[in-house]
């Protein structure tokens, strides 16, 4: 089993920061991709940003010279900085990993969610 645990989600004023940690744990051999994905109310689950094992990096053009994504490989983890948020950033997030784990089984999976609400 693989778990995905999310964290940093809140509150922020238009033009503030925020902060997203994904740390996955569980039976896995190699985690491939990691990134982050949101849904606003009413609308389908997009993209933000996603990060390859090689180090390669995917960004939505929406996220693009004010979002940061990074993964500490050692800790199994994702990050998002978010700045200069706007309200259209008001979204859940959610943690993504395409991960093998152990029994050489290679799977999707997603974090809960994390609220991020942007006021103007």
């Amino acid at each position: 089993q693989v778990q995905l645990v999310e964290s940093g989600g809140g509150l922020v004023q238009a033009g503030g920061s925020l902060r997203l940690s994904c740390a996955a744990s569980g039976s896995i051999d190699m985690i491939n991709v990691m990134g982050w994905y949101r849904q606003a109310p009413g609308l389908h689950r997009e993209l933000v940003a996603t990060v390859a094992s090689g180090g390669t990096i995917n960004y939505a053009d929406a996220s693009l010279g004010r979002f940061t994504i990074s993964r500490d490989n050692a800790k199994n983890t994702v990050y998002l900085q978010m700045n200069s948020l706007k309200p259209e950033d008001t979204a859940v997030y959610y943690c993504y990993a395409d991960i093998d784990d152990t029994y050489r089984s290679r799977n999707i999976y997603w974090g809960q969610g994390t609220q991020v609400t942007v006021s103007s």
